[in-house]
């Protein structure tokens, strides 16, 4: 949206299918980050080593899917073409959205990640302290 805001394009059709597009890419690019962390946590790494692996091990795979997208994206962008100028603000949303995803997904996710892991663990052992205070009175 800031995209098409900075160019002064009205928002269609088109950049509603940039928008469709790129919510699929980034996910896919979280997803490929958390499934990681979390089965490493399954190995029984803790949730901050976890996601820094998983941050390490695929990152090269999020930023090939991320410039494969880009670069496609980039020719629609600059409106090239027949009719060019009705497809612009497809290009320009996915480039826009690719490039500020890029960053939350390379330093925001893995920030939510261990704060969430955090708060899961705070919660359960704020789950176990009525029990144990109740088994300790009997």
């Amino acid at each position: 949206m800031v995209t098409l805001l900075l160019f002064r394009i009205d928002l269609n059709i088109y950049a509603f299918v940039g928008m469709i597009m790129l919510i699929g890419i980034v996910e896919k690019n979280a997803i490929m980050q958390i499934d990681f962390a979390l089965e490493a946590e399954r190995e029984g790494m803790s949730p901050p080593e976890a996601i820094y692996k998983g941050c390490l091990i695929r990152f090269r795979p999020i930023m090939m899917t991320t410039m494969a997208a880009l670069f496609g994206a980039v020719p629609i962008a600059l409106g090239y073409g027949a009719g060019g100028e009705a497809r612009q603000p497809l290009g320009l949303v996915v480039v826009g959205g690719l490039i500020f995803s890029q960053l939350v997904t390379l330093y925001l996710t893995p920030v939510v990640y261990t704060y969430l892991a955090q708060l899961q663990s705070w919660l359960k052992r704020d789950k176990r302290a009525p029990q144990l205070a109740s088994a300790a009175s009997k």
